[in-house]
């Protein structure tokens, strides 16, 4: 195809992955060894969703896999916590729809779940599209999974959030189970199937921390951790943490040198005597 000019390459394909094994009681899955599982049995008994959902999540798609029932088990049960989260809301999360902008929301924990959605939605395209790491990205769609379990509140704001949050956590797991999510798609009201959806979009606006853990060294050594809250200036940040109390007796009666200041993440404090 190459000496006729319809590709530009050797080969009708720029990236090359390969799959790993399947591993069953320490040896290749094959007939010969009798150590095959029934992929129809399988299904039958945990739906088409799970046994994907395992596949993908159990190692790198370059890695041989080792097949285990009882992690099957565990795919279902997460696969379970998701539906049974939106049944049991579903008639509440229809009341809500209208996405809230991080500059809207007040509370802190309401801040940390929008952060969460749109770290979720950033890192999960990035494993997909990028790296080709699908069991990282079904991780963190387990992740956001317990973030929408663990959301506190009764205010419109955390519902509108919770919807967001599910909204993202359905399109985002549409690839890996596309028969569950679609069905609770539908169940929330949308009238537009997801698998014609488009992919969620990060809000960059959303990813920003409300606070940071600023690293304190004395002369090269760690000498604490401190939350101080993000996008402190360097002159801010230097005399915040030399009046801190534990590190100003560290110091104390010291000549102090230099401190060098990294903002968001590192103070380094070099004094003598």
């Amino acid at each position: 195809l190459t000496d006729i000019g319809l590709t530009k390459s050797r080969e009708p394909f720029t990236r090359l992955l390969t799959q790993g094994m399947v591993i069953k009681d320490g040896a290749k899955m094959s007939k010969s060894l009798g150590n095959t599982v029934d992929p129809t049995e399988m299904v039958k008994k945990f739906g088409a969703d799970t046994i994907r959902l395992f596949i993908l999540f159990a190692a790198p798609p370059n890695n041989d896999l080792e097949w285990s029932d009882r992690n099957v088990e565990g795919a279902h049960r997460f696969l379970n916590r998701v539906w049974r989260y939106v049944e049991e809301n579903a008639a509440k999360l229809k009341e809500y729809g209208k996405v809230i902008p991080m500059s809207g929301l007040k509370d802190a924990q309401l801040r940390e779940l929008k952060r969460k959605i749109h770290t979720t939605i950033r890192d999960v395209t990035h494993d997909i599209s990028d790296e080709k790491q699908f069991n990282t990205a079904i991780a963190r769609l387990m992740e956001l999974t317990n973030a929408i379990y663990s959301a506190n509140g009764d205010s419109p704001e955390a519902w509108e959030l919770r919807r967001e949050a599910v909204d993202v956590l359905l399109n985002c797991l549409s690839p890996f189970c596309p028969h569950i999510t679609e069905e609770l798609w539908e169940m929330l009201g949308h009238e537009n199937m997801l698998c014609a959806e488009s992919w969620p979009a990060v809000d960059e606006s959303s990813l920003t921390k409300d606070s940071v853990t600023i690293v304190v060294q004395i002369n090269g050594k760690v000498r604490g951790k401190f939350e101080r809250p993000a996008g402190m200036d360097r002159d801010e940040l230097q005399a915040s943490i030399l009046s801190e109390g534990y590190i100003a007796e560290r110091i104390a009666g010291k000549d102090l040198v230099k401190v060098i200041v990294v903002p968001d993440k590192l103070v380094n404090i070099v004094v003598k005597g």
